[in-house]
């Protein structure tokens, strides 16, 4: 097989160390080198000079956790072209796992251009990934505290959510205030209710009367709590979001101007996908990347399911 790439190296990435070959071929003959690093800082840098000293052009790892993004970040101030390789692509050959090996199949794979380069994007686009996924995590964890205030209302058998849409909206969030200031009585709770609620004051008063322990009050305002820190950390990331979203503001404007794309989805879909198309030969390949297009799952002439999958998908990294 030939062999594309004379001067290569891979590496086995662990949480506290990394077992590294570097493969050279001279004159038909396959030389290798091996060894192993801890992952400190300290550690990857003499790895970076230790592969520049044996002539690596290319550099191959396994996307494992998070573990190789230090590596990464070390490596890519250097001269050599770094590859991130998809564990579920680059298999080892069964009975022989071991870290050096794992490395030194690396190395062979990339040697002979086997591996499938995964999608690393630059910099700027990682970090809002980041902060638009943390963002993603937020808005679950809110909706997880909403869910338990409407559980322990209904323990309480306050019905509110039988009038108001959002619990936490204006009316709502009146009405939760003051069953936490201990208020109880179904007039009173009835009567923060915002006049564009379509439910009677009958209505509310039934709804509203229920039995409210300290127990109650006590989860009531645990709960809220959460959501309006979680509010704030959101309202953190957005601002965080605005002040660094200058290099992608032009693609985000026209994504924008999609019907049914807000701006905040404009700006998850550059943060997943960045504003290089270049990393995708034509549209196909983008749409396979999101997971879009339908897959062919047909066995003994049934045909199963149909949902698309990442099939010409590297990674989702960061």
């Amino acid at each position: 097989m030939e062999v594309l790439h004379a001067h290569c190296a891979g590496l086995d990435v662990h949480k506290d160390s990394l077992a590294a070959c570097v493969r050279h071929m001279v004159d038909g003959k396959v030389t290798t080198r091996v060894k192993s690093f801890n992952t400190t800082t300290a550690e990857l840098m003499l790895l970076s000079d230790w592969l520049s000293s044996e002539g690596a052009t290319h550099v191959a790892m396994e996307a494992t956790g998070v573990y190789w993004k230090p590596v990464w970040h070390i490596l890519c101030d250097g001269e050599f072209e770094l590859v991130l390789a998809n564990a579920a692509h680059v298999k080892n050959v069964p009975g022989r796992k071991t870290d050096v090996n794992d490395a030194m199949w690396l190395a062979d794979l990339l040697a002979h251009g086997l591996i499938r380069a995964s999608f690393v994007p630059g910099e700027p686009t990682l970090q809002m990934r980041d902060l638009l996924r943390t963002r993603k995590q937020m808005v679950r964890e809110r909706s997880s505290h909403t869910q338990r205030i409407q559980k322990t209302l209904e323990d309480a058998n306050i019905k509110l959510d039988s009038v108001v849409t959002d619990i936490l909206g204006l009316s709502g969030r009146r009405i939760i205030a003051a069953l936490i200031a201990g208020q109880t009585m179904p007039q009173a709770l009835a009567s923060l209710a915002h006049r564009r609620i379509h439910a009677t004051v009958d209505e509310l008063e039934a709804v509203l009367r229920g039995r409210v322990t300290a127990h109650h009050r006590f989860l009531l305002k645990l709960h809220l709590d959460q959501v309006d820190a979680i509010d704030a950390a959101i309202a953190r990331i957005d601002e965080e979001v605005s002040a660094n979203v200058e290099p992608f503001r032009v693609a985000i404007e026209m994504l924008s101007t999609i019907p049914g794309i807000s701006r905040l989805s404009a700006e998850v879909i550059v943060s997943e996908i960045g504003i290089d198309m270049n990393r995708f030969p034509t549209a196909g390949h983008l749409i396979s990347w999101a997971g879009l297009c339908p897959k062919n799952d047909q066995s003994a002439g049934k045909r199963r399911s149909n949902i698309g999958v990442p099939t010409d998908r590297s990674l989702s990294v960061g």
